[in-house]
């Protein structure tokens, strides 16, 4: 049977095709699944299984010829408690029922813990590879702009005739910016789809982004700011954003220059968004389908993604239908209202949800210290990036030049040249972390990088105010300082969600961001009344957060470096 995914795209070429071939026989699944292909790879003796699949699943070899591992004369068919196939209807239905909750789960959520596996034994391919990098997209827009008003914060200040210190307050729009959109596009996914979100915020950036350019007052490039809603791909935009503000805003005029380098940014963005929408086909997301009652729609994506990978799925309604179904299982809802997904997504952080992240002493401690970690970063890294233009601006002199109660300068080429110098540092931290955080060393791995990222960090803003007393000086700091913050928070977001048990996973990581926005969100505040000529006390504030992060890193009981988990 044809399936054909609705939107923009329908009437195109068909998301899964018998001529594809995709799809195999469920008593082959087995040579074709993730912990196969990881057993060949490795040519260790026994299967690769994840983490929650080995905990309490049973299974063990038989005494009929086949080996202790379950293989089945080593053609990888491992095998459930009582010799039954994983890859069979009774070996899913097991597996698909564990979880020990306490309840019974739902048909939705055994049938998206089957698309799971089945997506997870597809593995990463083309079409990932392609995701990866749209996804990027974001990431690169979100900095692009975030660094964007930091950098036109002196021009600002030299055309609407606003203080130095008080034109800090557009962070602040969009701080408020950046927290609404979490929540909103984080419910908003759930009822409209994860492909509408994943093209419509961009474009929405783009439009708002272009439209302050021509703001006729500082208030309205405030008010416009607040609907740049994205995340980040930190270092590349960071490069593009100061590299476009080098060229335009050094030089032309301080009514000029600021503007044409917005709607640069404008044009790029939404640049990307023509890209991800009529060069991409992002197919939807197979558990958003099933929540909306469109299982065929479902299958569909599975099998869709097989074939772009070049892979093969033993997943088909039929064995969907046939592993969920169960009459002891809890009735589920064959569509979720929006009213249902509310509810759902506000229950994710009721008291229930939390509690379970502190059941142990020592999981209690873990939580209570990432979150830690999460705030104080969260304050600290704009109290020192989202103002370094400004600092920059005095040249090391400490901002003695100019009173904080009266409009700035314009940033000079040389100011914008050792920014984009500064951006330039921070990439390769990225790139670094990646590579450290799976080193066998206890120097090193999740907890390791990130303590020694977050000392780095702190101990080179304590030496940029003190010590930073030439532009050659600020210019050092600064870079040291850009590459130990891009390794932090790269650390910081892979190692977070690890940390948590996969039930309560969701609520865990969505605290630590909340909590990372709403400080983030008092930091302008903070940088804007704080006493003196704004210059310094922002800064010593800033290291003395990440200091503090630091200490809470150095306690955290858990390394998750080599485990795997859903």
């Amino acid at each position: 049977m044809l399936r054909w995914l609705p939107g923009p795209w329908a009437g195109r070429r068909p998301e899964t095709d018998p001529d594809f071939g995709v799809v195999i026989p469920l008593d082959e699944a087995h040579l074709h699944s993730h912990s196969y292909r990881s057993r060949r790879r490795t040519e260790s003796p026994g299967p690769q299984l994840d983490e929650d699949v080995v905990e309490g699943d049973g299974r063990s070899g038989d005494d009929d010829g086949r080996d202790k591992d379950g293989d089945d004369e080593g053609t990888g068919m491992l095998l459930m408690g009582r010799g039954v196939p994983e890859y069979s209807i009774e070996g899913l239905r097991a597996e698909v029922r564990r979880g020990g909750r306490g309840t019974k789960w739902t048909a939705y959520e055994m049938k998206s813990k089957l698309v799971n596996r089945a997506i997870q034994d597809i593995g990463m391919g083309r079409y990932h590879w392609q995701l990866f990098v749209l996804c990027g997209f974001g990431w690169f827009a979100d900095n692009l702009w975030m660094q964007g008003v930091s950098l036109t914060l002196p021009s600002l200040s030299a055309e609407f005739g606003i203080s130095e210190k008080s034109v800090r307050y557009t962070t602040s729009s969009l701080f408020v910016g950046l927290c609404l959109g979490s929540f909103f596009w984080g419910i908003g996914s759930d009822m409209m789809g994860r492909r509408i979100a994943f093209n419509i915020t961009l474009l929405i950036a783009s439009v708002f982004g272009t439209a302050s350019a021509w703001a006729p007052s500082w208030r309205g490039v405030c008010l416009i700011s607040l609907l740049t809603l994205l995340s980040v791909w930190w270092p590349i935009g960071q490069l593009c954003s100061s590299l476009l503000a080098w060229f335009f805003i050094a030089h032309w005029p301080a009514d000029q220059g600021w503007r044409y380098f917005v709607m640069t940014m404008g044009i790029i963005t939404f640049a990307m968004f023509l890209v991800r929408f009529f060069l991409f086909h992002m197919f939807e997301s197979p558990k958003y389908l099933l929540s909306r009652g469109r299982q065929a729609e479902a299958v569909a994506v599975v099998q869709g993604i097989a074939s772009r990978n070049g892979r093969k799925t033993w997943l088909t309604e039929e064995i969907l239908d046939a592993v969920v179904d169960d009459p002891g299982a809890r009735p589920a809802r064959t569509r979720l209202s929006t009213t249902n997904i509310i509810k759902s997504w506000l229950t994710s952080f009721s008291a229930d949800r939390i509690r379970p992240l502190f059941s142990t002493r020592k999981l209690g401690l873990t939580t209570a210290l990432m979150w830690f970690c999460w705030a104080t970063i969260g304050m600290g890294y704009p109290l020192f990036n989202a103002f370094l233009p400004q600092y920059l601006s005095h040249g090391g002199g400490g901002g003695g030049s100019s009173p904080a109660d009266t409009p700035a300068s314009e940033l000079t080429g040389a100011a914008y040249r050792s920014y984009v110098i500064t951006s330039l540092a921070g990439v390769p931290g990225s790139l670094l972390a990646a590579y450290t955080v799976d080193l066998q060393s206890p120097f090193f791995g999740r907890r390791g990088t990130l303590a020694i990222a977050t000392l780095v960090s702190a101990v080179f803003l304590f030496l940029f105010v003190r010590l930073g007393t030439t532009p050659a000086a600020q210019l050092a700091f600064s870079c040291v300082e850009a590459f130990a913050q891009n390794i932090m928070y790269g650390v910081l977001y892979a190692f977070t969600p690890e940390l948590f048990p996969a039930p309560v996973r969701g609520a865990g990581t969505g605290v630590a961001s909340f909590l990372n926005r709403a400080t983030g969100l008092l930091a302008p505040v903070l940088a804007a009344t704080v006493p003196g000529d704004g210059t310094t006390a922002p800064v010593y504030l800033a290291a003395g957060l990440i200091l503090a992060a630091f200490g809470g890193v150095c306690l955290i009981p858990i390394e998750t470096r080599g485990r795997q988990r859903l």
